[in-house]
């Protein structure tokens, strides 16, 4: 039998409504946890027990939480529940996100102005950041009643934040402690770069923002030889903006390229990309790539002709393909990765045609202030005007755009800081192969694969609101020097460490003894909440040892886009600054959409409101569907119908199997302090379902240790549903009978075994309906400071399931066989022959009142009903279906489960032959205290056609 950790004592229940209000009942029980502390109580009895290490993924906190933010709470939470039931001591420590693009950006809509200009002209450094330091505040408020409204439990009261200035050293030792190591440098690299909010990001950002079905023009230029005029070499690109920069063309060594003649010109191309001339050619030269080189060919526009040096010619390259364009490649030196390389390894001068701002220079005086997407149908205009371009298409195709603010990003050249990550890329792969990925496929999948193409990580951003760069530059001998600590620089522990007040701190250089001023570029965000582990303690300041018991976590969990954000950042700081992973196991979630697949958003009029779903259909039904919808790492196709029928298919079947255990138990004074009946002398019925239940806490309890949810949670619904369905509809009329035996009481022992059981079983699932069963069952404890069940071996009878599991398919073939020949099942019949080795009696007797029939004969080769009905058989039949419509009458008239009753009737023929014989059954199945012929005062009555005879049936409340 399994056992309960609660020992049972003599509980008074209150009886259950089964009219139930999920939202009302979430409401009623978070203020009780609150007025209780049953948060800390439960973190309390477990104080000194083994830690379990959780970490909760800060989020930003200047907007408001939508649905998706109900997601990853969730299976945070279950985690948190499921551990401290197991007897670990799980701190849950709140966090919030602060600094970044996403903060600015909500600000300067406030403001309603748009970029570095207007913060630094208009607004001021100072002003600007002291509004985003008040935004990050603006829905703090919020996000907790939020999180507590969906039983998310945390410390709210000690949270981290990643802006004050404990958080922000703990950051700067980290860049020291890599500073030491050689991993800083500044580089001149080509980064994706937002225009818009002028400043580069880091390829883990790059990732997190693709738009597909993106048109862009696709575009075929004649670059003409300087030496012969009429010969032109033929390049394609899709960025026309880049071409006023150009300085040189790739090709390819040891690609086969033609010169071929249409008309009166001359094109060189690939051999393999000749597809793409439009009509007839005849091919008067063939040459390798290498034959190609160092021929010059005539700039196609001014602006980047050198003033010393060579550029304008052919240069070879091995990134040169086949597989698009035309075989050769138009290479403009400062926007693109390789083009850079390849300029630099040649000596090619280059000059920047584009600002900051995604706009040309005025020397670029064709295009002057425009911005470059803006630009690229007149270039192509010029290039068509000038004989210049070839031929033009459009095309679709998937192109990046800024995670913050949606804009199309841009490859640039320009200064910023890295960290080398490349050089620990063997570490990084080792350790993320060291980590349990729920899915699996994720680990050398996405991850897997994210790691392989590693490139170094680009930490600066020219921004205002963010963790400062701690990097300070001498003015004269241009010395660096990264500073660990406010100390190190003189401050007091609480000097406020952002812009622009950092920016005013000058340090004498060691070296010269010239002024040394800090760089004025801010840090990654993600760096920010990469370090949590130890910035959320001020480690190594303070709290050392507390980071040394709560490093790596156990357990995170995200959604599928942290992959290449906060999963990342994570790894990528543990590994160099500790050699390991942050994290040991992590589950990646999928996105929550439409039910049309679409990802939620305001613009598609598609998103759910929270707080409408919790008041709708309860925090609980939410969490039940992300863990059982899907497998995990899929998409969740939420809407209101799904969750509705969420409520129906699990939350309502619970609660009614519950209050059907409570309303009979509080009729009956059944007391579970009373000695249990042994499990041998209880009826096979009572020994399976706690086999089954046995089965069920090994099941939840081992799938939740490999941090498989889905595979927890589908066996708890599959086990609910054969509760209601086949145990309690099996066992009514033990509930319903007036004698109190051993049969009553080994039904209502089993099934309070049960149910508190599962209460215990549901909690970190389900915390509210969980909650509020095992008060009502234990005596008013609460389940969240239960242990988590175990089971006793005595329990598991598996010749037994298998029986009971044999007899559920013979009823089913029985009831097949009726339904194929137009027969009730309230008809009884007189026998039915089924194939299979013959059951026990009691397994037997079971399958013969499930099907309604007298006999049951086994080893058939088919299933055979008897369908001869005879008179007797037809009154019992109908006797059965007047108990069906008593009992709807009970219903109808609002009687309670428990409550006796007078009936009268009227009928004649078969209908009165058949209350007369069967007058005791009917009234045992109705709880009616006598039946009698005739209408009388005081009867509420309704009238009904039953096998083609009429009959009247009264009742009254005894």
């Amino acid at each position: 039998m399994t056992k309960s950790k609660t020992p049972p004592s003599s509980v008074r229940f209150e009886k259950v409504d089964q009219k139930v209000s999920f939202p009302t009942l979430e409401t009623q029980l978070q203020k009780k946890w609150k007025d209780e502390k049953t948060f800390q109580q439960s973190l309390k009895i477990r104080e000194g027990r083994p830690r379990f290490v959780f970490y909760e993924g800060p989020p930003t906190a200047n907007g408001k939480p939508g649905t998706h933010h109900i997601l990853a709470r969730s299976f945070k939470d279950l985690f948190g529940r499921y551990k401290t039931m197991k007897g670990f001591y799980v701190e849950r420590k709140a966090g919030w996100d602060t600094h970044g693009l996403p903060v600015e950006l909500e600000v300067e809509r406030q403001l309603h102005i748009s970029g570095k200009f207007d913060i630094e002209n208009e607004i001021g450094v100072e002003r600007f950041n002291k509004l985003c330091r008040e935004s990050v505040y603006r829905y703090v408020d919020e996000w907790t009643a939020f999180s507590q409204r969906m039983a998310f439990w945390l410390d709210y009261e000690n949270a981290y934040w990643t802006l004050t200035s404990d958080y922000i050293q703990s950051v700067w030792w980290a860049l020291s402690e890599m500073w030491k190591k050689g991993l800083v440098y500044k580089g001149f690299r080509v980064a994706p770069y937002c225009p818009r909010c002028a400043t580069p990001l880091s390829s883990h950002e790059l990732a997190m923002g693709y738009r597909d079905n993106v048109p862009d023009p696709s575009i075929f230029v004649r670059f003409r030889l300087k030496k012969d005029p009429k010969t032109s070499i033929l390049a394609w690109t899709t960025t026309p903006w880049t071409l006023p920069g150009n300085v040189a063309l790739a090709v390819d060594n040891d690609i086969d390229y033609v010169k071929v003649k249409q008309g009166d010109e001359f094109l060189i191309l690939a051999e393999a990309r000749t597809g793409v001339l439009d009509g007839p050619f005849e091919v008067v030269e063939k040459m390798k790539g290498r034959q190609l080189i160092d021929l010059d060919y005539e700039p196609i526009y001014p602006y980047s002709v050198p003033e010393k040096g060579r550029a304008q010619y052919v240069v070879p390259a091995d990134f040169v393909s086949t597989e698009e364009g035309t075989g050769v490649v138009h290479t403009s030196a400062l926007y693109g990765v390789d083009d850079l390389k390849l300029c630099l390894s040649f000596g090619i001068p280059f000059a920047h045609t584009v600002d900051l701002t995604g706009h040309f220079f005025p020397y670029v005086e064709k295009f002057n202030g425009m911005g470059v997407k803006d630009a690229n149908p007149l270039i192509q205009h010029d290039l068509k005007e000038r004989e210049l371009l070839y031929k033009s298409e459009t095309i679709l195709h998937t192109y990046p755009e800024c995670w913050r603010c949606s804009t199309s990003l841009i490859y640039y050249a320009l200064d910023s800081w890295y960290v080398q990550t490349t050089k620990h890329k063997a570490e990084l792969l080792f350790n993320n192969l060291n980590t349990n990925w729920v899915p699996a496929h994720v680990k050398t999948g996405r991850m897997g694969d994210w790691l392989e193409n590693n490139v170094d990580w680009a930490i600066s951003r020219s921004r205002y609101w963010g963790t400062p760069l701690p990097f300070w530059v001498c003015e004269q001998c241009k010395q660096q020097k990264c500073v660990s600590s406010a100390a190190e620089l003189g401050l007091k522990e609480d000097f406020d460490l952002h812009r622009p007040y950092i920016d005013e701190i000058t340090i004498k250089c060691e070296n010269c003894g010239g002024v040394m001023r800090r760089v004025p570029e801010v840090l990654d965000c993600w760096f920010d909440s990469g370090a949590m582990p130890f910035a959320q303690h001020g480690h190594p300041r303070h709290d050392t040892k507390l980071f040394e018991e709560t490093f790596p976590a156990d357990f995170i969990s995200e959604a599928l886009d942290q992959t290449r954000g906060w999963f990342y950042s994570l790894l990528a700081i543990s590994t160099l600054l500790f050699k390991q992973n942050a994290y040991r196991n992590v589950i990646c979630l999928g996105l929550v959409v439409d039910p049309k697949g679409q990802k939620h958003s305001k613009s598609r009029g598609n998103v759910l409101d929270p707080n409408y779903l919790f008041d709708t259909f309860g925090s609980d039904a939410v969490r039940w569907y992300f863990y059982t919808a899907v497998p995990v790492g899929e998409n969740y196709r939420t809407s209101a119908d799904t969750l509705k029928e969420t409520v129906q298919q699990f939350l309502l079947p619970l609660w009614n199997c519950y209050a059907f255990h409570v309303n009979y138990a509080v009729v009956d004074g059944f007391d579970p302090a009373r000695p249990p009946i042994h499990l041998a002398e209880r009826p096979a019925l009572d020994r399976w379902l706690l086999s089954r239940l046995a089965g069920l806490v090994k099941t939840v309890d081992s799938k939740l240790a490999d941090y498989d949810v889905t595979g927890a949670a589908r066996p708890l619904a599959a086990f609910v549903d054969d509760l209601s369905k086949w145990y309690i509809r099996r066992s009514r009329s033990r509930f319903w009978k007036s004698q109190s035996d051993s049969d009553k009481q080994a039904a209502y022992q089993t099934l309070h075994t049960t149910l508190t059981t599962v209460a215990q079983l549901l909690a970190p699932f389900t915390p509210f309906i969980s909650d509020a069963m095992h008060r009502n069952l234990s005596g008013g404890r609460s389940v969240h400071l239960a242990d988590y069940p175990s089971v006793d071996a005595e329990a598991f009878d598996p010749n037994l399931e298998e029986q009971m599991a044999a007899a559920r398919r013979i009823v089913e073939a029985g009831n097949a066989a009726r339904d194929a020949a137009r027969i009730k099942v309230r008809q009884p019949l007189r026998s039915i022959a089924v194939p299979g080795d013959p059951l026990p009696e009691e397994i037997a007797a079971i399958i013969r009142e499930e099907l309604n029939v007298k006999s049951l004969q086994f080893r058939a080769k088919e299933v055979k009903l008897d369908t001869d009905i005879t008179e007797e058989l037809k009154l019992e039949g109908l006797a059965r279906e007047l108990v069906r419509m008593i009992n709807d009458l009970r219903r109808q008239l609002g009687f309670n489960v428990e409550d006796r009753v007078h009936g009268r009737y009227e009928a004649g023929g078969m209908l009165a032959r058949a209350i007369e014989k069967h007058a005791d059954y009917i009234k045992r199945e109705t709880l009616a205290l006598d039946l009698q012929p005739g209408r009388e005062e005081g009867f509420e009555g309704d009238e009904r056609r039953v096998e083609g005879e009429y009959v009247w049936i009264g009742l009254k409340r005894a």
